[in-house]
């Protein structure tokens, strides 16, 4: 890691929960309704005491969330990866239109509908000699929580992607 928390590490443990290490800042990052009734923006939400190290749940069990309390151990959590090994543009769906390129990785979705503003990311993607669309399809690949939309530059072909310092956030509704 790069920045102020290059020291930062997430290690996952089997069948139990994340080991985080170096105080990366952890926050609650909540999804906010447009006027479209569709997701738009993310807002900070609470912050998480800095600590060196911690256990972060992954069943979904823990009665003290975001931290492991140990309830995978009596629920059965089975935390095998499924994930697929190859990389992004290995396996994804490529879509061109007039300003902007998008990337989608279909089977990465975590169902949080920022992709359905303004008509859709795609169709915005083939609109997007108008800036305004074009602004929109950007904003609404860059916000999608679960990587499955990247953007793309015509001009220089490379990925639009926010910089940010290493954290952790955990995704909610308002």
């Amino acid at each position: 890691m790069t920045g102020k928390n290059k020291n930062c590490g997430i290690s996952i443990t089997k069948d139990g929960p994340y080991l985080v290490s170096g105080s990366p800042p952890m926050k609650k990052e909540i999804i906010t309704i447009g006027k479209e009734g569709e997701p738009e923006t993310w807002k900070s939400g609470e912050k998480f005491e800095k600590k060196e190290s911690c256990a972060l749940c992954r069943c979904g069990s823990s009665n003290s969330k975001p931290y492991c309390d140990g309830t995978h151990a009596g629920v059965g959590f089975d935390g095998t990866e499924i994930a697929s090994r190859k990389k992004y543009l290995e396996h994804a769906s490529k879509f061109s239109g007039p300003g902007l390129g998008l990337t989608d990785v279909q089977e990465l979705c975590a169902a949080a509908r920022f992709c359905h503003r303004g008509g859709g990311t795609w169709k915005l993607v083939e609109r997007s000699a108008d800036p305004k669309l074009k602004k929109i399809a950007v904003e609404s690949a860059c916000n999608c929580p679960s990587g499955r939309l990247v953007a793309w530059d015509k001009k220089t072909g490379k990925p639009i992607e926010h910089k940010f310092e290493p954290s952790i956030g955990m995704a909610t509704k308002a």
